[in-house]
């Protein structure tokens, strides 16, 4: 008992053993997934082998020493810009966005070093002494750091990966203790950049909605002005992000507002998706059993549609199994946010915690209809090396802060 008691007071094994179950559950989805394919037979290997790199990363993160989070900011993140950049360059396009970058036979994609950068970074420009968050001031300088590497996945273009940072910054901003001034400042540009992609009055309805706020609010003239400028500049500027982005992701987008409008080309996954999640009833139809998995009727199911594999062939049990386990890992994962009372390290966990929640919804979301399907991976479950090495090296950063809590709690 006291080995077991030692071993819980510096090893979360609730957090891991959550992931270990996800993993598993991943693995054996994309060899089914995978086996009987003709050109994937090989993912479930590569994944094997990236499985054994990422623990390897996360026991090397998680005996660091927790006060080095603190002095390697300012350097992650100034090398994730330099390989957004890099990539732009040198990058190999796949499904229409030029977002990985080759080493030999291996592929790494900049985008997803670059979430864990800029949660470092903005975490620490938010708990400087000197910031105050309600200040525009400071909250500009907040969204200049945060936006930087989203221009740049913009132009990629990589869509998906560019919400992760939204909900990244908002849940920072949240986590701080933003004003509701301060919390309309951020909201209120991507609100009307929304409402011009439905069209001008959309557009028009939106400023409206926005000049009551200001109003309401009653900031100085500068800054009302300042405000206003801004969402007008995001109604206009979100049109020209639309018109960038590749072919085939306008059309996920519209085909999201109707699936059926294009059933065999843009809609023709989510269709496929919610056929294969609902046929696999309480049971499933057992593994390696799966019509729609088996006879590949969505393509590279392994990856963004994972879930699809699950509810197939492991059913509604299987189906909740995975969700049980997600909800483990969150609800660990903010137990530990919220019980460090360093001010850096808890907003490192609260944002580490907003990227895994957010894949996790938009790619559930993906599969069952309710979210334009935009190349959300489900963590620790789909495949793809980077993805798991940076959610292994993440959750190496959260163990790490639990196994030193003493010190910081």
């Amino acid at each position: 008992m006291r080995i077991d008691y030692k071993l819980n007071d510096k090893f979360d094994l609730w957090l891991f053993l959550s992931m270990l179950g996800l993993l598993a559950f991943g693995l054996v989805a994309i060899y089914s997934a995978t086996v009987h394919h003709p050109t994937a037979y090989g993912k479930f290997n590569q994944q094997v082998i990236a499985a054994g790199v990422s623990f390897i990363a996360f026991f090397i993160i998680y005996f660091l020493p927790t006060g080095y989070f603190k002095d390697v900011p300012f350097y992650v993140y100034g090398l994730a810009i330099l390989m957004l950049l890099a990539v732009l360059v040198i990058g190999h396009r796949v499904s229409g966005a030029k977002s990985w970058i080759n080493f030999g036979g291996f592929g790494f994609q900049p985008s997803e070093f670059a979430k864990i950068a800029t949660i470092f970074m903005l975490s620490s420009f938010l708990s400087r002494g000197n910031t105050q968050i309600d200040s525009p001031k400071d909250i500009v300088r907040f969204l200049a750091i945060g936006m930087f590497p989203v221009v740049l996945i913009l132009v990629e273009p990589d869509l998906g990966s560019s919400f992760v940072f939204f909900a990244i910054m908002l849940v920072l901003l949240y986590w701080k203790g933003i004003s509701l001034f301060g919390l309309f400042v951020v909201l209120s540009p991507p609100f009307v950049a929304i409402a011009a992609l439905f069209g001008v009055y959309y557009f028009i309805a939106a400023l409206v909605v926005v000049i009551g706020l200001i109003v309401y609010f009653k900031p100085d003239i500068i800054s009302g002005v300042t405000i206003f400028a801004i969402n007008i500049a995001s109604g206009f500027f979100v049109d020209y992000v639309f018109k960038a982005l590749s072919e085939h992701q306008q059309t996920r987008i519209k085909s999201f507002i109707d699936p059926g409008a294009d059933p065999l080309g843009a809609g023709y996954n989510s269709i496929q998706a919610k056929v294969a999640v609902g046929s696999g009833g309480l049971f499933g139809k057992g593994f390696l059993h799966g019509n729609q998995t088996q006879l590949q009727f969505i393509p590279e199911q392994w990856t963004d549609f994972i879930f699809c594999v699950i509810g197939e062939e492991f059913g509604f049990i299987g189906s909740l199994i995975i969700l049980t386990l997600f909800t483990i890992l969150f609800f660990r994962i903010l137990k530990i946010a919220t019980s460090t009372k360093d001010e850096f390290l808890s907003l490192v966990i609260a944002g580490i915690f907003t990227v895994y929640f957010v894949h996790f919804v938009i790619n559930l979301g993906m599969t069952v209809g309710l979210m334009p399907v935009i190349g959300i991976p489900l963590p620790f479950v789909s495949y793809g090396g980077s993805s798991l090495l940076i959610n292994m090296s993440m959750l190496g950063i959260v163990a790490n802060v639990y196994r030193t809590k003493k010190l910081y709690t």
